[in-house]
């Protein structure tokens, strides 16, 4: 299946996450805001983030899917990276809202007792949350995208916050008021940690950082080839989900141009098969001692 095949199907994810975290979010902040709970309130403008952070990734991955052209002629695969950068910044800023309206609740004492049923909604949100990154991460490994599986991972995130919301929640029920807005702020810090995450994997990519774990791995999978007498230098960077990779390598003087063509083509085809790495710049030099 090509990339742009797996990106159309990328968009399935983003869109089952749209929808749940659009659902999730007003059920929250409806009930939160009869119900009492400031843990509830910032679980739902959690969600309201995420619905921001998920179409951010639906429409980097419909511009992703822009074959090349005259000035972006290795595609458009890192709009989604800075599709992830918009929603990092949006979602800081709904974090550190939580945070201070969360504080100014502990401080004025303006904890009290929510409603139960804003316990079991908090609750409830955990397991559909849950089932969306079940979803999401079988998606991701299917179609091998980091982009989704990224997704999965902050799908799991939520639904793990939602259950700290419910204890908090509960705990409010046995008259520990302050448990409610001190899950509010937990949730406001996990928000904040989640674009921080975010901001320093899409800034690192947008740089042209690269694993230097990845480069050695790369490296010895160039070497493992018979033609291959020495590797001289291996660099690779992030073109959205795709690993372009240049590389120098050191062959037999004596062997021909075509020889020499013919250790390329299949140093290639053993990076595409073993690390899936379709693209691959490779320089030949002759050895030398």
């Amino acid at each position: 299946m090509s990339e742009y095949s797996n990106l159309k199907m990328g968009e399935r994810g983003a869109w089952v996450s749209i929808i749940a975290y659009l659902l999730l979010a007003t059920a929250k902040l409806i009930i939160a805001s009869f119900g009492n709970s400031e843990a509830l309130r910032a679980d739902g403008l959690n969600n309201t983030t995420d619905v921001i952070a998920s179409v951010a990734v639906l429409v980097g991955l419909k511009i992703s899917r822009k074959p090349p052209d005259e000035d972006h002629h290795y595609g458009h695969f890192r709009a989604e990276t800075i599709a992830s950068l918009i929603a990092a910044f949006i979602m800081m800023t709904v974090g550190i809202e939580v945070i201070i309206g969360t504080v100014q609740d502990i401080i004025n004492q303006r904890a009290g007792e929510p409603a139960m049923v804003t316990a079991w909604t908090a609750l409830v949100a955990a397991f559909v949350m849950y089932a969306v990154y079940r979803y999401n991460l079988n998606l991701s490994k299917k179609i091998n995208s980091s982009a989704i599986y990224a997704a999965a991972q902050d799908n799991r995130s939520d639904a793990l916050v939602s259950i700290g919301a419910s204890i908090g929640i509960f705990g409010a029920q046995f008259g520990v008021f302050w448990l409610d807005p001190l899950a509010g702020l937990v949730v406001g810090l996990i928000i904040c940690k989640t674009a921080w995450d975010i901001f320093k994997t899409s800034t690192h990519s947008l740089t042209d950082g690269f694993d230097e774990g990845e480069i050695e791995h790369i490296r010895e999978t160039i070497a493992a080839h018979p033609g291959v007498w020495s590797v001289k230098d291996v660099k690779a960077r992030m073109q959205g989900n795709q690993t372009l990779v240049e590389a120098t390598i050191h062959v037999n003087p004596d062997i021909t141009i075509q020889q020499g063509h013919d250790i390329t083509d299949e140093v290639e085809e053993l990076l595409e098969k073993e690390q899936n790495i379709g693209y691959a710049h490779l320089h030949i030099e002759p050895y030398e001692k």
